[in-house]
């Protein structure tokens, strides 16, 4: 049996593989893509059928960040030309939330820029769950503050937040290349605050600061031990005004094959494609959608995403269909062991060989660590139709800062 066939056979058990096994999906060949692709597909849809879920991010705050974190435009010392703005109103919030439910979005990611929220944010952020939730109680709310204090996870589920987001980004050993202002183990003690408390976890990655295939399997096998619900997966934008701002690694190639080894590591946990997907992905989005089986609608934090329509557009073309509010969307036994977080009133997916016709798509979370991070986006302005680009050279020319969404005029899918 090859690697493959392995690696299938172990997904659809829910067997975690080894990490040279790990390492061989990461070091596949161009010529092999494809078969890696169907591999992932098979585990993708025996847990969660070909649904895929849309989530939507709201910034409520918008840059000013005292943290370092080196790939993210929001961070201390930053250069680019971002919005910045304080705390929306509640009001407000729900408006933008309001905006995404309506294109499809099933989960609201309520985000803030900054180390943590203090008591006075908890409050500010109950207030705007629940003037979301008084609009539509089936929206599901993630919050994305930051780290957290003790008893603060405790207050947010109170207010009716369904999950928390905190991604470890990269491996421990190389986090203090990234980050100075705070630690690795900073990290994991607020995804086990959100645990403790009964909030559903996200915790994902960003994959393109550099790091080594070695780090990539370290931090999504960190990431399977502290098992949270969804894993987001990001590929690095350079934002010019960062410290990665000439971090160009990635291809298309390699960042299917970053989610491929996701999906074997993680086969019953939303995989979700975070930002960085139109800018990296490009062309070849629809392939990612038979490895991850959620994405965000519209805009992120501080880049502009494809528009709300096209996503739509391209998830029917591929064959998928957006998941509903009614429709549970983790398999049967992580929706149980997670209070049925994410999903309607009947629980509905594959475990222990049920037909994977029956399986569902699942999500969550926010696609960007520490309340910040790097996000898609479209052709800049100057951008010009002369510009030669070869495959092999950085497609620097998709960065467009974002200027529309919540704390603007303009609609957050214009």
């Amino acid at each position: 049996m090859d690697l493959l066939d392995t690696l299938t056979d172990k997904g659809l058990r829910r067997e975690l593989p080894t990490r040279e096994e790990a390492l061989a999906v990461l070091a596949t060949t161009d010529d092999e893509l494809l078969d890696v692709v169907a591999a992932a597909g098979r585990v993708r849809r025996q847990w969660f059928g070909r649904r895929v879920k849309l989530n939507y991010l709201v910034n409520l705050k918008s840059g000013l960040c005292p943290e370092d974190c080196s790939y993210c435009s929001q961070r201390l010392g930053s250069k680019a030309e971002i919005l910045k703005y304080t705390w929306l109103k509640p009001e407000q919030a729900a408006e933008a939330a309001a905006a995404g439910v309506a294109g499809g979005a099933k989960r609201v990611c309520l985000v803030a820029s900054g180390r943590g929220p203090t008591d006075r944010d908890i409050d500010r952020v109950a207030d705007t769950i629940a003037a979301i939730k008084d609009a539509d109680e089936q929206v599901e709310v993630c919050a994305c503050l930051g780290l957290l204090s003790d008893n603060q996870a405790e207050r947010l589920k109170a207010a009716g937040a369904d999950a928390y987001n905190h991604n470890l980004n990269t491996s421990e050993s190389t986090y203090g290349e990234i980050t100075t202002t705070h630690t690795y183990a900073d990290r994991v003690d607020t995804v086990e605050k959100a645990h403790g408390a009964g909030l559903s976890a996200c915790s994902g990655l960003i994959a393109g600061m550099g790091e080594s295939d070695e780090d990539l399997v370290d931090v999504v096998f960190a990431l399977r031990e502290l098992d949270p619900d969804s894993v987001p997966v990001n590929f690095l934008i350079p934002f010019e005004g960062t410290p990665l701002a000439e971090e160009w690694n990635l291809t298309p190639q390699r960042c299917l094959r970053i989610l491929a080894m996701v999906r074997f590591v993680c086969p019953d946990i939303e995989v979700r494609i975070a930002g960085g997907r139109e800018v990296h992905l490009r062309s070849m989005q629809p392939l990612g959608l038979h490895i991850a089986n959620s994405i965000f609608l519209g805009d992120y934090l501080t880049s502009e995403g494809q528009a709300g329509q096209a996503d739509l557009d391209m998830i029917k073309d591929a064959g998928f269909e957006v998941e509903g509010a009614e429709q549970t969307t983790l398999p049967r036994h992580r929706a149980a062991a997670a209070g049925g977080c994410g999903g309607g009133a009947s629980i509905c997916g594959n475990h222990d060989g049920d037909d994977a016709a029956n399986a569902c798509g699942t999500g969550g979370g926010c696609g960007t660590g520490g309340a910040c991070g790097p996000c898609g986006g479209h052709p800049t302005e100057d951008a010009t139709e002369d510009q030669a680009v070869t495959e092999d050279e950085a497609r620097t020319d998709l960065v467009r800062v974002r200027r529309r969404g919540a704390g603007t005029e303009l609609a957050p899918n214009a």
